[in-house]
């Protein structure tokens, strides 16, 4: 009987053929780019595109080729949020147990975006809002252009700013004040702000901005990648951890990491003043 390894339970994704979005890999399938593609609303999102992206990063997580993925939208904006007349307009009619449904589907994009061990890069041009502003939120990094605006609409249409994570996830990032201001109102921010705040780890032009995420990627990509997996790990396990919990678990978590091929490699090409090559073992 042949030998099994986990490694079994795992397929390449750079032939996935997306149904409600554009799906591309690079050629060794290491960097995904998902595009929404519906420019002329804006990439709005809608049942369908909400349900296949939440499918996607769950099966990421038995990727053998996909390491990082990045996240952009087509013409000019990433999302608008929800469809105004493919979601917002049914929900109006839906009972408290399908709303619940609803509700419950779009937090689950959030938690697998969240567990996927990828790192993912948001690219983020014109109107980032409503529901697209959770999407990008979810991600890792978020590259901007002076053109963003950011805005988490939820109270301008009447609900509450807790959406999809938005009262835990917003403060984390930008801070308790700045997320409460921005729950709260719904007003748009603009780069400089997100810059400044730590929304947006850089700002670049339009014409550069898949250019430079999917660098930032690749640069993740062919790092260390396995530890990029634990760190990312890490940080979203130690938010409900006491100091006594984080120190143990990020023990383990690097004591994990110093037995991989990887950490011995790179002390070897250190040593011989050379790059090390990192295969995530």
């Amino acid at each position: 009987m042949a030998e099994l390894s986990m490694q079994d339970h795992k397929h390449p994704f750079k032939d996935y053929a997306a149904r409600h979005f554009r799906w591309e890999c690079s050629a060794d399938g290491r960097v995904a780019t998902i595009t929404l593609n519906r420019p002329e609303k804006k990439n709005p999102l809608t049942f369908d595109s909400y349900a296949e992206l939440r499918d996607l990063f769950r099966g990421l997580a038995y990727a053998s080729d996909v390491r990082t993925v990045v996240i952009q939208g087509a013409g000019g904006n990433f999302c608008s949020g929800g469809d105004v007349f493919e979601i917002i307009e049914p929900l109006t009619k839906m009972s408290m147990p399908e709303l619940l449904a609803f509700t419950r589907m779009t937090g689950d994009l959030v938690k697998a975006m969240r567990r996927a061990p990828q790192p993912i890069v948001a690219a983020i041009d014109g109107i980032c809002a409503g529901a697209g502003a959770m999407v990008a939120l979810a991600a890792d990094f978020r590259l901007g252009t002076a053109e963003a605006k950011t805005a988490y609409l939820f109270t301008r249409v009447g609900l509450a700013g807790a959406d999809m994570g938005a009262c835990g996830l917003l403060p984390r990032v930008v801070g308790q004040g700045k997320a409460t201001d921005l729950l709260m109102t719904g007003r748009a921010m603009g780069a400089d702000e997100a810059l400044a705040c730590g929304f947006f780890s850089a700002v670049h032009a339009p014409a550069e901005l898949l250019g430079k995420a999917q660098a930032l990627a690749k640069t993740l990509a062919d790092g260390p990648w396995f530890a990029h997996t634990m760190t990312k790990t890490m940080l979203n396990q130690e938010w409900a951890m006491g100091i006594e919990e984080m120190i143990e678990s990020e023990a383990q978590a690097q004591a994990i990491c110093m037995v991989t091929g990887d950490f011995g490699r790179a002390f070897q090409a250190f040593a011989a003043k050379e790059k090390p090559k990192f295969e995530g073992c």
